[in-house]
């Protein structure tokens, strides 16, 4: 007995060791072995072994050599882009994405496909599928790992049983989506809300990687945050802290999907926008967004109405703005309740920030709390609208770089 845990222990140990060099080299573009040593603690000798081990399996390459000091050149280590492959995907309100990107990562391949909310749970899922196949296919011809799939979805997901417990926005509920796709796909699926995919790609990957105290908000369809506490996404009890879009910010207004008046994404998400946009025109305002759409309202999109927005049309300026204020609204709640150093605003409508920021700067600057404001910074998520898509890589990336025996 005594035997088998000492293995175990010495495994954990190899294990993190392997974890910490990988994770200075993800954090640093390039090292030798004698800064591994002191970044670690570990010995030379333990370095040189683990260091062999990874370049072995393709996890790392040596760069060139180095002048060194103590008269002996040194060789720089880089992570190798080519180590394998990870798919980062998003089943929106509007459409279904699919990146490949290698393990820098950078992304190598993209495919988009629209859908109606008005398709049937069983279309949407195939059409799902067949894009991730695809994927999938991409992967596996490119590179000679595929470490597996991170996928964002709009709702309540339960990330130990890889179910969609309620999308409102999609009208889904109790979809194993999870099992759904490793079923069909044959590869590892990783599972979780869009907000929470994409704090952990900011965090990890992004905007966010420096700093300790975060608020990540997903303005991807409905409005969802989640906050990262030292690189650590705040679950709560249940695992769905952070569901801020349906806090209520007044007592009137639109019936949100949940069932109650008056949440927070109902005047500041990216829905919100379209419909004011789409309302405007309807009411007989002048737009460009008219002859952007040849009349058909269905077509409005947040991209379309961001650059119309920058051609100086109003309809598309005056949704923005609208916008950018009750953003501002439940930002300086959020603000004063949890005392972040760091926002950052990702999704669809970070497209749109040279509108929004000044208006969520504007409601900011007036709350009483000096203190919490001014040691809080807002910026865009760095990923902007892929927020989502580089999260599902993250997902997959942290779990192959805090378990590399498991690849080696």
């Amino acid at each position: 007995m005594a035997k088998r845990t000492l293995s175990g222990d010495q495994g954990d140990l190899r294990q993190g060791n392997l974890a910490a060099i990988l994770n200075h080299l993800r954090q640093n573009e390039s090292l030798t072995r004698t800064t591994l040593a002191q970044l670690t603690g570990l010995n030379r000798a333990t370095i040189t072994r683990l260091v062999r081990e990874l370049i072995d399996s393709g996890f790392v390459y040596e760069n060139g050599l180095q002048a060194s000091t103590t008269g002996r050149p040194a060789i720089p280590l880089n992570l190798n882009p080519d180590a394998g492959y990870i798919i980062g995907a998003e089943i929106g309100f509007d459409s279904i994405t699919a990146i490949v990107t290698d393990f820098s990562p950078t992304i190598v391949w993209r495919q988009q496909v629209e859908v109606d909310l008005q398709e049937s749970l069983e279309d949407i899922v195939e059409r799902a599928c067949s894009i991730l196949e695809a994927a999938r296919d991409y992967a596996r011809q490119h590179s000679p790992r595929l470490f597996g799939l991170g996928l964002g979805l709009p709702g309540l997901v339960d990330t130990h049983s890889g179910t969609l417990l309620f999308a409102p926005n999609l009208h889904w509920t109790d979809v194993p989506i999870r099992q759904i796709l490793e079923n069909r796909l044959n590869i590892p699926v990783f599972v979780d809300n869009v907000a929470s995919a994409s704090a952990l790609g900011e965090s990890y990957l992004g905007a966010a990687q420096d700093y300790n105290n975060v608020l990540y908000l997903s303005t991807q369809g409905g409005l969802g945050g989640r906050f990262v506490i030292n690189g650590n996404i705040l679950r709560g009890a249940g695992g769905f802290a952070g569901e801020v879009g349906h806090m209520t910010v007044r007592d009137t207004g639109r019936r949100c999907n949940c069932g109650r008046i008056g949440c927070w994404e109902t005047l500041a998400s990216q829905v919100s926008v379209l419909q004011r946009v789409r309302e405007r025109i309807e009411a007989g305002d002048s737009s460009l967004l008219k002859d952007m759409i040849s009349g058909d309202l269905a077509k409005i999109t947040i991209p379309l109405i961001v650059d119309a927005a920058y051609s100086g049309d109003s309809v598309a300026t005056a949704a923005l703005r609208d916008t950018g204020h009750w953003l501002g609204v439940g930002l300086a709640n959020l603000i004063n309740a949890f005392n972040p150093d760091l926002v950052v605003i990702g999704g669809m409508l970070s497209l749109a920030h040279d509108f929004l920021l000044p208006e969520i700067a504007a409601v900011i600057a007036k709350e009483p709390l000096r203190w919490l404001r001014e040691s809080c910074k807002i910026v865009i998520a760095e990923h902007k609208a892929d927020a989502v898509l580089m999260g599902g890589v993250a997902t997959v990336y942290r779990e192959v770089i805090e378990n590399p025996q498991k690849w080696i």
